[in-house]
Order: C-alpha cells, then structure tokens, then sequence
C-alpha cells in the first residue's frame, strides 16, 4: 500500500474561505482529493463538507488533525476524519423476520457493504442457525418488562467490548427506552417498515392495505426518543394496487425494507451522513 485513504467531514457556519483553507492545508500533506461534496443549509447558515481524499501513506490521521488544526480554530468547526482502511463493525439486532438481517449479510459477502458483523442480537432464537453458519456470535436475549434495562446494558456493554460503532435495528420489534436511544444517539439505525408518519405499530401493511393507498414504502432513520421519528437517512416507495392482498404489500414491503435498510448502512458507514438537527444532510455521491 502506498497511500492512506481518508474521509473528512465537517460542520461550521458559512462563511468565506472555509474550503480553500482545509484543501490549502491538505494539499500541503500532498492530498489527492477523490470525491467533495459540500451543502449550505441557507435558513441556519450552517455548511456541511465531506471531502475523500488519499495521501502518501506516512501521514497518519494524527498528522492531518495537526495540520487542520488552524482552520478548525479560526473557522470554530466540527471536525471528523476517518480512516477508509478500516472494516467497521456494526451489531444486529433482529427479531423473527430475517430479510433485513439476511440482505446485509449477503451485501458484505459481495463486497457491496464494507463491514464486518460483529453480533446478532434477538429476542428469539429464529436466526441463530444463519448467524452461526456465518461465524457470527449470536447474542440470544429474551426482553421483558422487568429485565429490559438489564438487556441494554447488555448491549451497551457489547458495542464497548467489540468496538461496534452501528447498531443495525433489522426489525427488531422491540421499542428501546429513551435512556438507550439519547446514549447511543446517532449509532442506531431502524428500518420502519412503513412510509413515515403513516400507519405505525406492527402490521402498517395490513392498516396501507385497508386504507387503499396506492404507494407503499419503507424508512431508513436513526433512533431517537421519539418512536419511529428520528432523522431520515433512506426511504423508498412502491406502487400498490386494490387488486393486490395483504400478503402482496406485505411481501413487496420486505423488498424495500432490505433495500432501504442496507443502503442506510452504506451511507452512515462511508460516512455519508451528517446531522442537521432533527433532519440529515446526505451526499449519495
């Protein structure tokens, strides 16, 4: 190998000279700039620049933290590199219905998803068998009312011992408590398997289906407090028909929650995802 690969974002209010200062200070580490995408949230003044670059495999992240230093001073920004070298680990969490779960297993496979799976977690033993097959540690942790702060601990626990810096909610039916989602804040992905705000709880298939929409679909968004409203990464929609069942939407809605679902991991992982409060600025490309 004879360079380091690298992805900078950064957050500040807008202002004059911000990009020529942080690619000035890159160039001057010999930064061969690979991909720029930049956003200026106009009601908030605030820019969003995520820049990926490759330089001579000497220089380390700690020495580009040292040489942006300035800029981050002068232009008080928020500033994150991450080293594209590195395989990210992401737990699972997944109840009994395994598409999303198998979706992303088979995307990390083919190289699609550059990650590593470093736990499943369920509340029901249904995917041990394909978890293990694939050498995966399988977390089997039944939730009930009365051990349900003890179980995220657990998890809390999990992502400190292995390093994980996702957690992947694969329709794990279970609602986790407001002191999990504010500590983990930003590390949590759920796939809603509806198209938000409409028809919430467990069967919005079912509600679409006697509603007689005509658009069904799946969201991609990180945890908050506030069930199933956290910031949007990914959605997708799919046309319906009065002479489709039930079953129909609910077999296309697996279709788009797998999809959805892994390319929010993708995103979030290639750290195409910034935070704008409660809403996401994010550069697909």
């Amino acid at each position: 190998m004879t360079e380091n690969k690298f992805i900078l974002k950064l957050s500040c209010l807008d202002q004059p000279g911000i990009v020529a200062a942080i690619t000035t200070a890159l160039a001057a580490r010999g930064a061969n700039i690979l991909e720029s995408n930049q956003f200026c949230d106009r009601p908030t003044n605030e820019l969003f620049l995520r820049i990926a670059f490759a330089v001579p495999v000497a220089t380390t992240r700690d020495i580009l933290e040292l040489a942006l230093k300035p800029s981050v001073d002068r232009f008080d920004m928020k500033l994150k590199i991450e080293d594209l070298s590195r395989r990210p680990k992401i737990i699972i969490m997944v109840s009994k219905f395994d598409h999303g779960l198998l979706h992303i297993l088979y995307q990390i496979k083919v190289g699609w998803l550059n990650a590593e799976v470093a736990g499943v977690v369920s509340n029901h033993e249904d995917s041990r068998a394909t978890t293990e097959h694939e050498g995966i540690p399988y977390h089997y942790w039944p939730v009930t009312k009365e051990n349900k702060a003890e179980r995220e601990e657990q998890l809390i626990e999990l992502v400190k011992e292995t390093g994980a810096e996702l957690v992947v909610l694969a329709r794990y039916m279970q609602v986790l408590s407001n002191d999990l989602s504010n500590r983990l804040f930003g590390m949590i992905i759920n796939i809603h398997h509806s198209f938000l705000p409409s028809f919430k709880g467990a069967k919005p298939y079912h509600q679409a289906h006697e509603r007689g929409v005509k658009l069904i679909g799946a969201t991609g968004h990180y945890v908050t407090a506030d069930l199933d409203e956290g910031p949007i990464i990914e959605q997708e929609t799919e046309r319906v028909s009065h002479a489709m069942t039930t079953e129909d939407f609910v077999a296309a809605g697996r279709d788009i929650e797998s999809r959805v679902l892994a390319r929010a991991v993708k995103f979030h992982l290639e750290g195409r995802v910034m935070l704008n409060h409660h809403r996401t600025v994010v550069f697909t490309q």
